[in-house]
């Protein structure tokens, strides 16, 4: 990854970009790293990362709240009702 100073960012801007096409930037400010400058495809690609774990995370807490309402197991009710929503989703999309 290539680090360059604030001040060096500003008056290169067209090097920043170009790098950035290629890997990530760490601007620095004081020595400390403030900002990362990523191309588009490696923000998309993150982006879609954090999308698909706020899923997986909203998807363990509704099978938590649903296990705790309708009892742990209880002749699988829980996982019933998981597939029935999935099953609605594949509709959806």
């Amino acid at each position: 990854m290539r680090t360059m100073t604030s001040v060096e960012a500003q008056n290169r801007f067209g090097e920043l970009l170009d790098t950035a096409q290629r890997e990530p930037v760490t601007i620095t400010r004081r020595g400390r790293p403030v900002v990362y400058v990523v191309s588009q495809q490696e923000y998309e690609a993150f982006s879609q990362g954090l999308e698909t774990a706020k899923q997986q995370t909203s998807l363990a807490a509704a099978q938590a709240a649903i296990a705790a309402f309708r009892g742990k197991g209880k002749g699988g009710a829980v996982e019933r009702l998981l597939e029935d929503r999935r099953i609605d989703r594949e509709r959806e999309a």
